[in-house]
């Protein structure tokens, strides 16, 4: 079988390997679930760092995995590729009535808005339903906010939302006098909820922030044991203020 770019030609194509590879017959829903997770941040990674090319590898992987489990859901009677794609299709139409119907909308705050309301007429009880709970707990506060937002539940303005962060700055630092480590975590978590939303009304998103965080700290440590490497020494040997140093001088270099 010969690589195609028609769609049709990949699904015959991991049909296949289904029937034919001893690894790929094996496989569940439950199996390759967390392989799935990893494909999609790899393809946010490529993003991040505007490998277009890595992207279409990576876009490619996730399609890989639509229609593997597509494929594996249809051997058990379930739904197949093509109900996938009816599904979303029927659902892209209904959601956007401004765009296919009648509606008229004024600006892409009224469509946010028209669409958590089409949401509830779908079933759903909340327009907090669909936010999987498992998201990384920055996403997961963002997007909350970003739903209720869309409903008019928001600060008029980001002014607002420091006021309110200060005050969660305050009630973490008195917890942390004689409060349990229960309350502690607790306040520590409305912190951390109320700067997303600082951060939201400025039109930041939290979890892109922390991951250019994490990966600045990275670099730097990463300098510091290079340094201390190219001394002779480990970092076990070191003491803080030669680290500093370095640390100083990747913050001067690294950018």
């Amino acid at each position: 079988m010969n690589p195609s770019s028609k769609f049709e030609n990949l699904v015959e194509l991991i049909s296949i390997l289904r029937k034919e590879c001893p690894w790929d017959r094996r496989q569940t829903h439950d199996s390759i679930k967390d392989n799935l997770i990893e494909e999609a941040y790899e393809a946010v990674e490529a993003i991040d760092k505007k490998d277009y090319d890595e992207l279409s590898k990576e876009l490619g992987d996730l399609l890989l995995h639509v229609i593997f489990h597509s494929k594996m859901a249809s051997e058990s009677g379930r739904f197949s590729i093509e109900d996938v794609i009816r599904g979303i299709s029927e659902k892209l139409i209904r959601r956007h009535p401004h765009v296919f119907g009648n509606t008229i909308v004024s600006d892409e705050n009224e469509v946010a808005s028209n669409w958590e309301s089409i949401k509830l007429t779908e079933g759903k009880e909340s327009i907090l339903d669909g936010i999987p709970k498992h998201l990384p707990g920055l996403i997961r506060a963002q997007r909350m906010q970003e739903k209720a937002a869309n409903v008019g539940f928001d600060w008029a303005e980001w002014q607002l939302a420091w006021e309110k962060l200060n005050e969660e700055i305050d009630e973490w630092r008195e917890s942390l006098s004689g409060q349990s480590a229960s309350e502690q975590k607790e306040e520590f978590g409305d912190l951390l909820f109320s700067l997303v939303n600082v951060g939201r009304l400025l039109n930041l998103n939290a979890e892109d922030s922390i991951r250019m965080a994490n990966k600045k700290f990275d670099k730097r440590f990463r300098y510091i044991e290079k340094k201390l490497t190219e001394k002779g020494k480990s970092i076990t040997e070191s003491n803080l203020e030669e680290m500093d140093a370095f640390w100083d001088e990747a913050k001067s270099i690294l950018k």
